[in-house]
């Protein structure tokens, strides 16, 4: 263990802020959708078993039209019996200069009613390869007349070693 605790000093750190632009709406603009569900319900965020598939713009800043930093690809269910989990399998796919193709693999179980969401970051590629860590979401603003919310995303990714 000795060893171990000696190198983890050497560990780089990185933080990010996100920003997601989630569009749930049924329209020509949705960004996020479900796709599956149990036959006979209605396919919503809290209802068991639903699928739902994101492809949400990701934004340095909460507006927008702030400058786009990429797209956040992957898939939602909802996974607890009394709809209050959701397990998050989501890519953040970088397409600013700093990390342009690069990736991050965020994942894990989502208390979608809590105000602060913690998932791990359990990869990535490109400048983010075997990258480690922790997200957190919080809903930064909702308006539930047009289906539309923005998500802020806090990552710290601790990957290799330095030097």
């Amino acid at each position: 263990m000795a060893p171990f605790l000696a190198q983890s000093s050497k560990l780089e750190e990185t933080q990010l802020v996100l920003y997601f632009q989630d569009n749930v709406s049924a329209g020509p603009n949705a960004t996020s959708l479900p796709v599956a569900g149990i036959a006979g319900k209605l396919w919503t965020f809290t209802q068991f078993g639903t699928v739902y598939v994101t492809d949400d713009p990701l934004t340095a800043g909460p507006e927008p039209n702030s400058a786009s930093i990429g797209r956040a690809q992957g898939i939602t269910v909802a996974a607890a019996l009394n709809g209050r989990n959701a397990l998050v399998l989501v890519s953040p796919v970088f397409t600013n200069q700093e990390y342009n193709g690069s990736t991050l693999e965020l994942q894990g179980n989502s208390k979608q009613f809590e105000q602060v969401r913690e998932v791990a970051v359990v990869s990535g590629t490109g400048k983010f390869r075997f990258a480690r860590g922790y997200a957190t979401f919080e809903t930064y603003l909702v308006d539930p007349a047009t289906s539309y919310s923005v998500e802020r995303c806090n990552i710290t990714r601790i990957s290799k070693f330095k030097g």
